[in-house]
């Protein structure tokens, strides 16, 4: 099979689909890998690295895209690259389409089989290959959080870990998955005052046996949103439903009782974001101020630490692009019940349920989506 890996175009995105190391294993596995020139130089992979490796450099995506079978990006394809696709290709990226109507029309007109990393499970019911972007995002919204409430950037003023005689910032933590976790123990590390909600008591207990009394867990009831909302110096909104929108959770009038030059930072905001007033931001601007909240809403976070972010990507999807190619990717959909949980548009029709939902399409389900590739492979 013949892999393409373009160079992601989305605003200060680094990040590239397959590292060499990975295109190394690919072409062991007696495939052909095309890597768009320049594709990793954002994050130290040169193209001879990946000439080394096996690959061959094209000049243009459109190359890449022209003899690629299998596509392997990072972020949702931008409208250009949707114009490139066609049925014979297999397009396996992140895709959050459930928020994205203009892409998932684009994605059923170009008849290609569309593999999203966020909605492939594992045998536990976790998503794999969403984890680790979640666990970078989860640890850079505290980050980013905290330098956004330097008084310079229009917050509080507040020092989130506090010092001695003076009191740390208080940190409300929506969500207690995995951007959840790693938030926490980031806020937990640099000595904030950590609350954090959920509406699962497993979750709730787990949490608390790990932290003990240095956080507070609250059972997520509206009354209990509000008031851990309207406290807080810092709002990481870490809620996430696999493949679908994200509830709006925190409301206009909730940020209206926060004090002045708070800040919110909403992790949610690739399936539209968890709260009334989030609107996508990019790493070029990446704050707005709305009702006197310092908003964060940046859609591709990760992207800011790309070559760490690489690396831990391509340490999980790996496996999947070698059965991909290996199997072609109607087999490997046969044969890997998860790997079709990831299966959101094959052939002009919708295969996951909250997408269609979302935009009033049909859902066929993924089995006879696969049979129906099968058939016509």
């Amino acid at each position: 099979m013949i892999i393409g890996v373009p160079k992601e175009i989305k605003n200060h995105e680094y990040r590239v689909g397959m590292t060499p190391s990975a295109v190394r294993e690919l072409v062991g596995h007696g495939h052909r890998v095309v890597v768009e020139t320049q594709a990793g130089a954002g994050i130290g992979f040169s193209d001879d690295d990946y000439a080394r490796a096996g690959a061959s450099i094209a000049g243009t995506a459109a190359e890449v895209f022209g003899q690629g079978q299998l596509i392997v990006k990072v972020k949702e394809p931008q409208a250009g690259e949707r114009a490139m696709l066609t049925p014979d290709h297999t397009l396996f990226t992140y895709l959050h389409l459930a928020p994205d109507r203009a892409q998932t029309d684009d994605l059923i007109a170009s008849g290609a089989t569309c593999i999203a990393y966020e909605t492939v499970t594992d045998d536990h019911g976790h998503l794999p290959l969403l984890a680790p972007m979640s666990e970078v995002a989860g640890r850079m919204s505290v980050q980013a959080g905290a330098h956004c409430l330097e008084k310079s950037l229009g917050g509080r003023g507040v020092l989130l870990g506090g010092v001695p005689g003076v009191s740390p910032a208080r940190v409300t933590v929506i969500g207690g998955g995995v951007v959840g976790q790693n938030a926490l123990a980031m806020a937990v590390g640099l000595g904030a005052d950590v609350t954090v909600l959920d509406r699962n008591m497993e979750v709730l207990r787990s949490l608390d046996r790990q932290y003990g009394n240095r956080i507070r867990t609250l059972f997520s009831t509206a009354d209990a949103l509000e008031q851990a909302v309207t406290e807080a110096d810092l709002v990481i909104g870490a809620v996430l439903i696999p493949g679908a929108s994200a509830p709006k959770l925190v409301t206009r009038d909730m940020l209206r009782a926060m004090p002045d030059g708070s800040v919110l930072v909403d992790v949610a905001i690739d399936q539209g974001g968890c709260v009334e007033t989030s609107r996508a931001t990019t790493h070029d601007n990446p704050t707005f101020v709305e009702e006197g909240v310092v908003h964060y809403c940046v859609a591709n976070m990760p992207g800011a630490v790309a070559r760490t972010s690489t690396l831990a990507l391509n340490n999980v999807t790996l496996p999947y692009i070698v059965a991909l190619a290996d199997q072609g990717t109607a087999q490997a959909l046969r044969n890997d019940a998860h790997l079709r949980r990831g299966l959101n548009v094959c052939r002009g029709q919708v295969g996951y349920r909250e997408v269609a939902e979302a935009h009033g399409y049909d859902a066929v389900d993924p089995d006879t989506l696969v049979s129906q590739l099968a058939n016509n492979a």
